[in-house]
Formats: structure tokens, sequence, C-alpha cells
């Protein structure tokens, strides 16, 4: 393995690189650095997030930076606030021997005209968020026409963010012959239509194997039903003493109202999301960073930038939509050669997204078995012992009270002692699981209560026994409506098991199939309940008439829609139901796919 010293480092450099304690190179720094340092060419490298990409363009990127010249030679695009100020902190470190090197980040929610100022003194390298970046380019504050090198970092994180337009017309602006090079966990199409566009000859790295999640990240999922999934977490979080970890959701209102209950029953936990304000964001941010809180619940886009090499656990506590999203939460563990472990609740409708999940980090998911009330409380008991024992004594001020302390205690035996410390100390857990109800996943129950798997299986399909009923419901995806939230709805509002069939959701309403004989109860359970605050209207759906083919909206109009609220777009309206399904426009190419027959 080549060491730091033999990659040609100046002294400045390699005095700092031993003073941040790094000691061999991670694969991505030896791979990429001497590329760099010989100046050959773009580079695209594959890597996750913490496997050291920051030093491994960093580094030979403050040595090959003439600080002589009051020019800004450099540019770092990045998706996120936070990612930028850490990459700015980095470099500064690499160059506090080399002299009067100049670094800016650039972002949003920070002065513009602080940023403008620093500019006009003369930048040799800037961090930026892009769309902060064309903001200073437009006001010609930022110029770009001596820039060399481009570093795209977390690429495929940009491109998420809807960051494609602003990454293009920024790259206009860096003249032609400047070197790119770029960073991205995966691989996806519209990362190899930039490295296309913009990339000559580029040389690709892959460190492990590409679209695959960290090395040391091992893979398992809880199958649980949706109405125990808060249960479940708490389970987790008890049977590890020890778990330092991210709980991500799907909205921020899933994530607000999570973390308020983890509060609420004694967590150390804090919610980050989208409705935070900076300031807010920074201080639930740096208290997770210095171990304040054991549990972030967080939304995908708010985690972006969070930098934690120690975390034991990421928990999925809703699958994403994005099935390569799961790639960058779970690369958010098992960082600086350390094991991490991601787990998923799951319900029994989700182990399919969990499947392709499983080909696309080509790992092994492990069902694991809920913890019991009993191994949680030894669990928690015997860590507790083991601080007993490890306690440090030697406080001075504590020894004038021994005396009292003992006359008090002095009626008591050594058994009897030590049980009544032991009850103190577990007086939660014990309410928690003295009753020794237990959570049985849907395979223990025999299925889960509100879905079925009747019948024989063909391929992907499921066939149904009975007589089912085809409902609506004006909830659609851009409520944050999903299988999961339907069985949820409808566990909370009926006093009886109701067999749900296929579900079909859309943008502003869903239909789902539940058994004749459970439909008028059903519909007069769930209408006028409420979902985030929004009355719930649920209904029949009229079948479609002879030889009509079944379209978009599946060609079965709802009886009445006097609940949907009015529609601006054509094609989410009840009236364009029956068009040729190609020529509505307004309709996402993924829901035709699925839906059209």
């Amino acid at each position: 393995m080549t060491n730091f010293e033999e990659m040609g480092f100046t002294p400045g450099i390699l005095k700092a690189i031993q003073e941040l304690g790094f000691e061999q190179p991670m694969p991505v720094q030896e791979k990429v650095i001497p590329l760099m340092l010989s100046e050959e060419g773009d580079i695209i490298a594959l890597a996750q997030t913490g496997t050291g990409k920051t030093a491994a363009f960093g580094l030979p990127l403050v040595q090959m930076t003439d600080t002589d010249l009051n020019s800004t030679q450099a540019l770092i695009l990045c998706p996120t606030r936070e990612l930028c100020m850490q990459i700015t902190g980095d470099l500064t470190d690499y160059a506090r021997y080399t002299g009067k090197l100049r670094i800016l980040a650039v972002y949003g929610g920070a002065s513009i005209d602080n940023q403008i100022r620093e500019l006009k003194k003369g930048v040799h390298i800037i961090v930026a968020t892009p769309g902060r970046l064309i903001d200073l380019i437009g006001r010609r504050a930022a110029k770009l026409s001596a820039v060399k090198t481009v570093i795209l970092d977390e690429a495929d994180e940009m491109l998420n963010m809807g960051f494609l337009d602003s990454i293009n017309e920024i790259l206009e602006e860096v003249p032609e012959g400047r070197r790119t090079l770029l960073f991205s966990a995966t691989m996806s199409s519209e990362i190899a239509g930039i490295a296309k566009r913009y990339m000559n000859n580029a040389k690709e790295i892959t460190i492990g194997t590409k679209n695959a999640s960290a090395e040391n990240v091992t893979h398992g999922y809880y199958l649980v039903q949706a109405k125990d999934k808060y249960k479940v977490l708490k389970r987790i979080a008890d049977s590890e003493p020890d778990i330092y970890g991210i709980v991500f959701c799907r909205t921020r209102k899933e994530t607000q109202e999570i973390a308020s209950k983890l509060i609420e029953d004694g967590y150390n936990a804090d919610a980050l999301h989208g409705d935070l304000s900076q300031v807010q964001r920074d201080t639930v941010m740096q208290k997770f960073r210095v171990r304040n809180l054991q549990l972030l619940v967080a939304t995908d886009v708010a985690a972006r930038g969070l930098d934690v090499d120690d975390l034991t656990h990421v928990i999925n506590y809703s699958l994403p939509d994005d099935n390569e999203v799961y790639t960058h939460r779970s690369g958010r563990t098992g960082r600086a050669g350390k094991k991490g472990i991601s787990i998923s609740l799951v319900n029994v409708r989700e182990q399919h997204n969990l499947k392709q999940i499983e080909r696309l980090v080509k790992k092994p998911f492990k069902v694991i078995k809920i913890p019991t009330g009993s191994e949680i409380c030894g669990k928690q008991l015997f860590y507790w012992i083991k601080k007993l024992e490890t306690v440090v004594t030697e406080h001075q001020e504590i020894e004038k009270f021994l005396p009292e302390i003992t006359e008090k205690l002095s009626g008591l035996d050594r058994e009897e002692l030590l049980r009544r410390v032991v009850s103190l100390q577990f007086d939660r857990f014990l309410d928690d699981y003295r009753t020794g109800d237990e959570i049985l996943s849907p395979v223990d129950r025999g299925g889960d209560d509100n879905y079925r798997d009747r019948g024989n299986r063909k391929g992907s399909q499921r066939e149904y026994a009975g007589n089912y009923k085809r409902l609506f419901i004006n909830l659609g995806k851009t409520d944050g409506f999903y299988p999961e939230q339907l069985i949820e709805l409808v566990n909370k509002n009926t006093q009886k098991k109701v067999p749900l069939g296929k579900i079909d959701l859309l943008k502003t309403f869903s239909f789902f199939e539940v058994e004749a004989e459970f439909a008028d109860y059903l519909i007069e359970a769930l209408n006028n309940a409420k979902f985030n605050d929004r009355r719930v209207a649920v209904e029949l759906a009229l079948e479609k008439p002879e030889g009509h083919r079944e379209d978009d909206r599946s060609g079965k109009r709802p009886a009445k829609w006097s609940d949907r609220k009015p529609e601006k777009k054509r094609g989410d309206r009840p009236e364009s139901r029956n068009r040729d399904v190609k020529k509505d426009k307004k309709f996402g190419k993924k829901d035709k796919k699925k839906y059209s027959r």
C-alpha cells in the first residue's frame, strides 16, 4: 500500500496530514490522489459517503493551487449548505501550513453581501451550492474564467435535488480546457449524461461495487404491521442501549410526529426536516454530532450534508420512494472502516420494494425477529450492570454522606437492596414490558390483518378469492398517501379486520379493493375521518362501461366528487379521465405505465 509520504505532498501538507491523524490512504484516496497530482485528465469516482472522498480531491487540490495568483482556480460544487461548510473546513485544515490559500464557502441562508465582499478580495477555491453560485454569477461577483479544476461532489444528490439545470449553467461558465472530477455514490443515466457532455475520456474509478452500499454495512428488516411500526422502533432502541443512529421518514409531518413521540417517551431524540429554520437545523445537528442525541429522526433532504462517522444504525422507518436513495441512507453508517447496521421496517406490501433494493445493493437482507420484552429488559439490565462496574467513584463530595446513607439502608439486606435499585432504574422498561404482550409480525400471525395473500401466486400478481368491490378515496401521492397510510387509516377507524385487495395510487386520489361484505362498513367508517387535517371521502367506484378501454384513471369514475378540491391541471380533473393516456401530458410516465392497460 502506498503511504502519504510516497505520494509527493509538500512538507506542509504532510505535517497537516500527520496532525489530522491520517495514517494510511483509504482506497479512494490511494486511487484518486496520484491521478490528480499527475494532472492526467478527468476522473469519475464512484464511492459511498464516508469513504474519504474529501481528502481524495482536497489534499491534491490544496497542493496544486498557486497562491501567488489572485484568481479563482478551483470550483467545488456540492448539494447542501452543511456539506459546503464541511468541505471548506476540511480544506482549511489541509492548508494550515501552505501559506495564504483563500477558500470561500458560498451557500444560501447566509449573507450574500458578505460573500460578495470576500469574492472581491480574491478567492483561490470556491466551495458552493449551485443555487447561490448561480446568483453570484448573475451579479458578476463570482468570476470563473480562470478556473482550471471543477469538482462535482455527491453529484447524484445534486441531481436528486433538482440541480441539473443549474449545474449545466455553471459548467457553461467555466473554460472548456478545465479539468473535471465527478464524485458520486451511484452511476445513474443522468450522471452518465453529465459525464458525456462535459468530460473528456474520463477515467472511471469504482470503490467497492458500482451502485452498491458500503461493505461494512449489514442489512436487515423487521416485517411489521403498519400500526406497530412505532412500537417496533422503540423496541429496537431499547434492545440497543448504545444505539447512535438516524431514523429516516418519508415526510416532514411523519418525521416530527415520530420525534415528538420518542421525546415524550423519554428517548434522547430530535427531528430534522425542512420546516425548521436554519438556526434550528444547526442546533439539532450540533447536538447530534456531539452525541447529546442518540436518535435523529430526519427526512432524506434534511439529512444531506450531515457528516458523522460513528453511526451504529440507520433505521428506515419508511422505505424511500426512489430505491437508489436507500444506498445513500445505508452509506451513512459503516464508515471509516467501522461496522454499521441498516434496518428497515416494512409491511407485507413493501416486500417487493425491498427485493428491488436488495438487488440494487447486491447484498442479502436478513429478516429480524422483533425483540421480546424479556430480551430487552435483560439487555438493559446487563448494560446497566456493566456501567455500574466501570463507574468512577473518586468523588470526595460523596464521602461525607456515606455514613448517613449506610444508616438509612442498614435495614435492607444485599439482595433486597439490589432488587430495589434495579426496580428503580428499570421502572420505564418494566412499565412497558411487564404485561408480556409481544408484537407479532404478519408472518407470525399468518398474514397481515388487512392483507391476505389468497389463492395461488402467478408471477408477481396475486389472485384473490372472494368477491371484491372497488372504492374511491380522495387522497393520493401528493397528499403523502401510500399503501402504508391507507392500512393505518383503516386500522385507526375500524373495530374489526377488513381484508384489502389491490391498491392503485394516483396523484390526487386513489382506488382500492375491499371484500364486498366490508364495503359499506368501511365507507361509513372512513367518511369524514381526518388524514393530515383533510376530510376523507370514500365511495364506491362505478364499473367501467362495457367495451370501454381502461385508461390512466382505471375507467371507473366515482359516483360523486363532492369532496375533491378544484384542480387547475387538466390532467388531474375527472373530466379528462376518458382521454387517451398518451395525450395526457400532465400525467407522469411512471404512473402511465403502471395503470394503463
